[in-house]
């Protein structure tokens, strides 16, 4: 008989590597290019198996929404923002954007990819909308607090302005010049325009 934890175990790796694999996918090919015979020839199982992991596009879409927020999470809790005031915590936003813009552009893709899927895909959006909300909401959340504690500058309105920083570093991803050096200067435009001197 097999032991409960070895087979959800079984179970969790076998989704990490579909939802991986479909990560990849959607980032050499775009969503309109994923397909699921192409994900279980890369994670290795026959399509039968992949089905029973993920039974529809809502299932596969769910998995890799899921896989996208558990990194964001992980990179969030490697650096701690509780107690931090709200320059440093732009800081770390800048920070962190950078560190995926560098080391794993891929999963920066693959949330463009999936937003711009998301206008016209009510599947997806339900899945990739409330991470682009979330995001959105910790930018505006920060730029709030500075503003009301004096760093920021006062005229700011901070959920105008928190789609602003968004749209200029993902923006970087799609600019000609995909240098770690031109988003370090969008990020130093960004500052002025936010912080008080």
């Amino acid at each position: 008989m097999v032991d409960q934890d070895t087979a959800r175990a079984s179970t969790e790796d076998r989704q990490k590597a579909i939802a991986d694999a479909a990560r990849v996918l959607i980032a050499e090919r775009g969503f309109e290019g994923l397909r699921t015979r192409d994900i279980a020839d890369r994670v290795g199982i026959n399509i039968a198996t992949l089905h029973y992991h993920v039974p529809t596009k809502q299932a596969l879409i769910r998995l890799v929404a899921q896989s996208l927020r558990e990194d964001f999470q992980a990179q969030h809790a490697r650096r701690p923002r509780q107690g931090l005031d709200a320059r440093s915590r732009l800081e770390l936003e800048f920070a962190d954007f950078r560190e995926l813009f560098e080391t794993d552009r891929q999963l920066l893709v693959v949330m463009a990819e999936l937003g711009a899927r998301a206008r016209r895909d009510a599947e997806v959006a339900a899945e990739i909308v409330p991470l682009h909300a979330t995001w959105n909401g910790q930018i505006a959340a920060l730029l709030a607090e500075g503003r009301d504690d004096g760093s920021f500058h006062a005229d700011i309105d901070p959920a105008a302005l928190a789609t602003i920083v968004i749209g200029a570093m993902t923006a970087c991803l799609r600019h000609p010049v995909r240098a770690p050096d031109h988003l370090d200067a969008v990020f130093a435009q960004l500052r002025r325009a936010i912080i008080r001197t």
